[in-house]
């Protein structure tokens, strides 16, 4: 006897359908949850665990955070991070006319974008995630707020092997809390961001070294600046 399968293409969708609203409905929840939740881990964090890195971490509120860890990784990072909704196109459309003239790969994330892809996504460039970070860029920019943004980046960021957030970073680099850093020591930290395995602290890498002093000087250019000093308060 032939196969019936008049009922169950529609049966098929209406089950894909409720799975994609089940999804839908329970990462916005996610996202909802940690604005003033923690996340318990990330990928990144899975990876660096399973690498052999091991998983220093913890999670600081924003006040027990030194302004000038805040004001150099903006400095480093972001620069127009008060700014924008999450992305910035200069610098985008800039990386990109660069990546095809050159081999060396020039990136244009915001502190933003890379908060949405440390917090819920995976490392790497495939398309599929690069889209995935836009959906969420755009949504921790709509539910979260910037301060929010900043003290996630500077909780869930790796600053060395196995080192996640300031507060790991200023223990494990400099014996001390992340709100008791000075300008220097942030500075150096965020002289790391871009790759903090190869580019170290400890022992200081030629990149550290050479970029650290430049951060310094914008951290004093940047410190004036009314939308930034709000941020760090």
């Amino acid at each position: 006897m032939p196969v019936k399968t008049k009922g169950i293409v529609p049966r098929i969708w209406r089950w894909i359908k409720r799975i994609f609203l089940f999804l839908f409905f329970a990462q916005f929840f996610y996202i909802l949850i940690l604005k003033w939740v923690n996340p318990p881990v990330t990928l990144t964090q899975l990876s660096s665990l399973l690498h052999g890195y091991g998983l220093k971490r913890n999670y600081v509120a924003m006040d027990a955070i030194s302004p000038y860890a805040k004001l150099a990784v903006i400095s480093s990072e972001d620069q127009l991070f008060p700014d924008h909704d999450g992305f910035d196109f200069k610098s985008i459309e800039k990386a990109m006319k660069h990546n095809q003239k050159s081999k060396s790969l020039h990136g244009a994330s915001t502190i933003s974008q890379q908060v949405a892809k440390n917090v819920f996504l995976w490392q790497g460039r495939s398309w599929i995630r690069k889209a995935m970070e836009v959906y969420f860029t755009f949504m921790i920019e709509k539910v979260w707020g910037k301060k929010r943004i900043l003290q996630m980046y500077l909780n869930v960021s790796e600053m060395g092997k196995g080192v996640f957030g300031i507060d790991a970073a200023a223990k494990f680099y400099f014996g001390k809390h992340a709100k008791d850093l000075n300008r220097s020591e942030a500075a150096m930290i965020a002289g790391c961001l871009p790759n903090p395995r190869v580019f170290t602290i400890r022992p200081m890498s030629k990149h550290v070294a050479s970029r650290y002093p430049w951060i310094l000087g914008q951290m004093h250019h940047l410190q004036d600046d009314p939308d930034v000093i709000k941020l760090l308060q």
